[in-house]
């Protein structure tokens, strides 16, 4: 318990196109029996199967498990929500809301997916998006009148 052994790492999520590097590993998880408010800071990675509620700025990745469930104002590399989500999220990288994943809020987002089944609700902003085409109007034709009689 109180040995001078290092602690196995914990497990890395994304891969190499998701920015998967260093900053995927996992470093604090907040388990399915915990509540939790306040804040986070890290350089690492953060996982939430408890009860989160407060501010969260790491500059890895942002598991929400099944279990999670987090109101939070969010700044991380990429998010991936398999539980409920209400707040805000900034993210560099990805918001990935999975089947059972429920988000409510406003986000700002290089990459969106969200799967089969999960649910969004607010408004959503990619950075660096291109400008929306003009389309011009159609040229009008004369009119023409029809006499069916």
């Amino acid at each position: 318990m109180f040995s001078k052994e290092k602690p196995q790492s914990l497990p890395t999520i994304g891969s190499a196109s998701s920015g998967g590097g260093a900053s995927a590993k996992i470093e604090t998880v907040i388990g399915p029996t915990c509540n939790f408010k306040g804040s986070v800071q890290s350089d690492g990675g953060l996982r939430i199967d408890g009860v989160f509620e407060g501010s969260i700025q790491i500059a890895g990745n942002l598991i929400i498990g099944e279990t999670g469930k987090v109101i939070a104002e969010i700044n991380a590399q990429n998010v991936s929500v398999a539980g409920a989500l209400k707040g805000t999220v900034k993210a560099p990288g990805r918001l990935e809301i999975l089947q059972s994943g429920r988000v409510w809020g406003d986000i700002s987002v290089a990459s969106f997916l969200i799967d089969e089944g999960g649910f969004f609700r607010g408004q959503s902003v990619m950075p660096g998006e291109p400008d929306m085409p003009m389309l011009e109007a159609p040229a009008s034709a004369p009119a023409r009148v029809v006499d069916n009689g």
